[in-house]
């Protein structure tokens, strides 16, 4: 009688442990932080580009997971490193501003529509970044 309710026990405890994992591992990746918005925009010239910049990552809310970030839909020629935003620096406050690394490439005059994208892992938001390519970023020509 005993080995019966032991292993009656033992198959209880598996149940448990196997039903609450999921659940655990869902609440674990539902995203609490957002990536927020703005009216970024970035101006260089068609000759040089600029090879060394940042847009900015404003994120709120709170993550367990690293933030990676970067920023794609780039003029031919350029490319992003990205950033990265820990936890830690989220959490202490609920919001922080995180660096994306971008190289602009010499390019075409013209508007073009990148997008900041940051991503947890499990989930991703994005949002649009403007890069202008005058001849004159002073005067707007």
């Amino acid at each position: 009688m005993t080995s019966i309710h032991r292993g009656a026990g033992l198959l209880f405890a598996l149940v448990t442990a196997f039903a609450l994992v999921p659940a655990g591992a869902a609440q674990a990746s539902a995203a609490t932080w957002t990536l927020n918005p703005g009216n970024q925009r970035i101006c260089v010239t068609p000759e040089h580009g600029w090879p060394q910049t940042y847009f900015l990552a404003s994120v709120t809310g709170s993550t367990a997971e690293v933030i990676e970030t970067r920023i794609q839909k780039l003029p031919p020629g350029s490319s992003s490193q990205g950033g990265r935003i820990y936890p830690d620096e989220l959490n202490r406050t609920g919001a922080f501003v995180g660096f994306v690394h971008v190289s602009i490439a010499p390019t075409p005059v013209g508007e073009y529509a990148a997008e900041l994208r940051a991503s947890d892992g499990t989930a991703t938001q994005t949002a649009p970044v403007t890069i202008s390519v005058k001849d004159d970023c002073l005067h707007g020509t």
